[in-house]
């Protein structure tokens, strides 16, 4: 579906990309991490064919995108971090209007406006986009980068600035977009978001790839199961200088690589007096992977 070999992104003496090549054989939701500058949106625009590498190919969805980013627009739909709508426009003209530059029959516009209306929860009171609230007019981009059915949906920070209740309906939403077959590249700073819905994460430092898979096969590059053992002692001084802890929550907090080292621990801390209140276990989080690049 989508085969990136070698590309490479220069702007001046600056290299934005460096050398990032990367397959994906089939549609779901492809999440693309990284600090500030570690050319995430300089890779969504060559995906989206708006931004020229300096070298390399890509090839998506059969389209040479270098050669030929012009062949990928009627399969596209591209959302940019911050997307401009005409205030004085209503959701009904504003989606008319990108129709017939898509080109689309009237017909087909107003069925597929209404479709795409229903399906994001959007209603069409008339109202000016100018006096939507941010949500909404996140909602109206979104639709307007649906109205011609792509199949393949590059998305720079879509839920940005918006409140908990409209990101979590737009991530649920590209849920929907992926069941119905659809690829859709996306980039976010919202980690815990891009954990939840990706099936494939790349993580992204200095203009390199770093990592590359699922989040198990992360999981696996990035560290094995913690145990955290969560405990509570009148006196901490008696577990001695070997046992590493900290505070935590008027308590205290042991970790543990493996089951041996967490039968050790628990033994060492009951015959201090301690008392271990709860055991929880579970993987690195995709932040504190991305923290570790």
């Amino acid at each position: 579906m989508i085969h990136a070999r070698n590309i490479q992104k220069e702007f001046d003496s600056f290299v934005a990309l460096k050398g990032v090549d990367f397959d994906i054989d089939k549609n779901g939701i492809f999440g693309i991490i990284g600090h500030n500058g570690a050319g995430k949106t300089t890779l969504l625009k060559i995906c989206a064919g708006l931004l020229t590498p300096t070298s390399g190919t890509l090839e998506i969805d059969g389209i040479n995108v270098i050669a030929d980013p012009n062949a990928l627009k009627e399969r596209l739909g591209y959302l940019p971090e911050e997307s401009r709508l005409y205030d004085t426009m209503t959701i009904s003209s504003y989606l008319s209007f990108f129709g017939e530059i898509y080109g689309m029959p009237r017909r087909e516009i107003k069925l597929r406006s209404e479709e795409l209306l229903s399906s994001l929860n959007l209603d069409d009171e008339g109202k000016k986009l100018g006096e939507l609230s941010k949500g909404m007019r996140r909602k109206v981009a979104i639709a307007r980068s649906l109205l011609h059915d792509p199949t393949i949906l590059v998305y720079d920070e879509a839920t940005s600035g918006l409140d908990p209740m409209s990101s979590r309906f737009i991530t649920g939403y590209f849920r929907k977009l992926r069941d119905e077959g659809k690829m859709i590249i996306i980039s976010a700073h919202n980690l815990f978001q891009v954990e939840e819905i990706s099936d494939i994460v790349m993580i992204l430092s200095e203009g390199e790839k770093v990592a590359f898979g699922t989040m198990d096969e992360l999981r696996e590059q990035f560290g094995s199961l913690t145990y955290y053992i969560h405990f509570r002692i009148r006196e901490p001084e008696s577990l001695g200088e070997h046992l590493l802890f900290s505070q935590d929550d008027g308590g205290f907090v042991s970790t543990a690589k493996d089951i041996d080292q967490l039968n050790r621990i628990t033994s060492q801390i009951d015959a201090a007096g301690g008392n271990v209140e709860r055991i929880e276990s579970r993987y690195p989080t995709l932040e504190e992977m991305l923290m570790a690049v």
